[in-house]
């Protein structure tokens, strides 16, 4: 029988093993090989042979590690004979040396927000690909953050109206598609403006996805994915979301209307053939959990959502619900591994206090789990952070209850306040992992020493 320590060792090590298989050097190692004249990217094959040279950009959490793994893969002949080169926009924090492709700071670390920064990689980077000859190859490498770390307004829109319209959507409980789809039609890089921009006769998008069942047009809001949508869906979240009368947003609601009243959108189709790799998601991390799980000697299940989850705390409660019948429940699974992506409405910033949808999960089950014996359950994003947070996320078991009463430390006050990150920090139940380099949503493990039944 595993003890509580033994319990949360393995919760922690199984979700570690499914972060450690989505780190964006290894998987561009992997996934991009160099056969004679030939650059195979996942399943597919380019020719090298007509290239003049290879242009790489980008933008993500993973771009500056996804960057490395390029480099490394194409190896130093290449990057010499087709003058490589690039601009990739990453978070500070994440800068390191590299050979071709230069990383630019786009924002301040732990700051999910666009800054002047950020639109000044974003105009250098379609100043590069709108200078491009048809013969040459452009290497897009996109991943979770790509959003706020590629700002490029649309005239008319200024950076802080951007950045007040998505605080608003985010604290109002938006979910990444309704999120991004806003950003897109404010922005000249979103929206497939990027591929527009390109002059190559072949842009290629390596992507590690951090939108559940992997929308091209969502991922870091589609900057080479073109969409066929105008403002009328921006103005459809807006309205979803009972926004439309809201005061912060009332001048994007005039840009937008503008935009309607011009006539039907029809934006210039790209120029460059466009193909788009998948090379890891949430789903790859579930699964290697799993592998993880399995060698540890658990009898596990595994669940990845392909859409929004809805709140955090309904999640929480349901794999709180989940721990329990497991528990009490020989001969069945006694692990449980899922993956997904639920949102938190934030309330009034004057009553809100510090956490992720991370924390606020966790906190939201320990309501229904009780002494927690025999059980730990973990929640955390795969890119080391949650929410404006330093951490990943939290995780709780029969010796954090313990610590918890006995500082009278009350789960529905901090849940009701957005407060869990200060109701898990003195209980040292954080998970710190720091930015991972990599971003495929969030990764949940639940453990349990099952009961036998009372004869």
């Amino acid at each position: 029988m595993p003890t509580a320590t033994q319990l949360r060792r393995d919760a922690l090590a199984i979700w570690q093993a499914g972060v450690d298989s989505v780190l964006a050097d290894r998987l561009l190692e992997r996934e991009v090989q160099i056969d004679g004249q030939w650059l195979l990217v996942g399943d597919q094959e380019f020719d090298l042979e007509p290239v003049g040279r290879i242009v790489v950009v980008g933008a993500g959490k993973a771009g500056a590690a996804m960057a490395r793994g390029l480099e490394s893969a194409l190896g130093p002949q290449l990057l010499a004979e087709k003058q490589v080169e690039g601009w990739v926009n990453v978070p500070a924090g994440t800068v390191t040396p590299t050979t071709a492709i230069h990383l630019h700071p786009s924002r301040p670390a732990g700051v999910n927000e666009p800054r002047p920064e950020g639109v000044e990689g974003s105009r250098q980077i379609l100043n590069l690909v709108s200078s491009l000859a048809p013969n040459d190859l452009c290497l897009c490498l996109l991943s979770g953050g790509g959003s706020a770390l590629l700002p490029a307004p649309s005239a008319g829109v200024s950076l802080a109206e951007k950045i007040a319209i998505t605080r608003l959507l985010s604290g109002s409980g938006a979910t990444i598609d309704q999120l991004n789809a806003v950003r897109r039609q404010l922005s000249d890089i979103k929206g497939g403006g990027l591929a527009r921009a390109c002059t190559a006769s072949q842009l290629v998008t390596l992507v590690i996805s951090d939108v559940l069942g992997d929308p091209l047009e969502t991922i870091a809001s589609g900057p080479t994915y073109p969409t066929k949508a105008g403002p009328e869906e921006a103005m459809q979240v807006l309205t979803e979301l009972e926004l439309l009368e809201h005061p912060d947003p009332v001048s994007i609601v005039e840009f937008l209307r503008r935009r309607l009243e011009t006539g039907p959108h029809s934006p210039t189709p790209a120029i460059a053939e466009l193909h788009h790799v998948i090379l890891a998601n949430n789903a790859t991390a579930v699964d290697a959990a799993g592998i993880e799980a399995e060698r540890r000697g658990y009898n596990h299940a595994m669940d990845c959502a392909t859409s929004s989850e809805g709140p955090a705390e309904d999640v929480g409660r349901h794999l709180a619900s989940m721990a329990l019948s497991m528990r009490d429940t020989p001969g069945g699974p006694n692990c449980l591994i899922t993956g997904g992506e639920p949102t938190v409405k934030l309330v009034a910033s004057d009553q809100r206090g510090l956490g992720g949808r991370n924390q606020q999960l966790v906190l939201a089950a320990i309501q229904e789990l009780g002494n927690c014996q025999g059980i730990a359950l973990l929640s955390g994003g795969t890119d080391g952070e949650d929410g404006p947070t330093d951490a990943a996320g939290a995780f709780v078991d029969e010796q954090v209850i313990r610590q918890a009463q006995a500082g009278s430390l009350s789960a529905a006050d901090y849940l009701a306040r957005n407060d869990a990150y200060h109701y898990f920090e003195p209980l040292q139940s954080l998970i710190k992992t720091g930015p991972t380099g990599t971003n495929v949503c969030d990764l949940r493990v639940l453990v349990v020493d099952q009961q036998p039944k009372a004869k």
